[in-house]
């Protein structure tokens, strides 16, 4: 099923590989994909404020994924985030669900429970 049109999903991760593939399965699914390759980027863009929903990467060069979620728990109107990292650490996910991450994935990803959480999150 496609997703509902003008749903925008925001990639941020700082593989380029991962971005086109992320921007290539959200894309085949309806989604209006934008990628960033940092938080500064993300941030300092108008889909910080217009995206149903972003999938962040934790590990990112300046602002980490962690400090972004920090940013967005002050805010109310912070989009939706998902979690896509190479990091299983407890710690860490549990830091990054108590300041609101929706979903929380470890790389390799499962690109239909990645997309299913979307689904989820965004609509279809």
């Amino acid at each position: 099923m496609s997703a509902a049109p003008g749903k925008a999903i925001a990639v941020v991760d700082d593989d380029e590989s991962m971005r086109n593939s992320l921007r290539r399965l959200f894309g085949s699914a309806g989604y209006s994909v934008e990628c960033f390759a940092s938080a500064t980027d993300f941030v300092g863009s108008p889909a910080a404020r217009t995206s149903h929903c972003v999938v962040l990467d934790l590990q990112l060069p300046g602002m980490s994924g962690v400090e972004l979620l920090e940013r967005f728990a002050e805010r109310k109107d912070a989009p939706p985030v998902v979690v896509i990292t190479g990091n299983d650490d407890s710690r860490v996910r549990d830091r990054c669900m108590s300041l609101g991450a929706k979903r929380y994935f470890r790389k390799p990803l499962d690109s239909d429970a990645l997309l299913e959480a979307a689904r989820e999150i965004v609509g279809h």
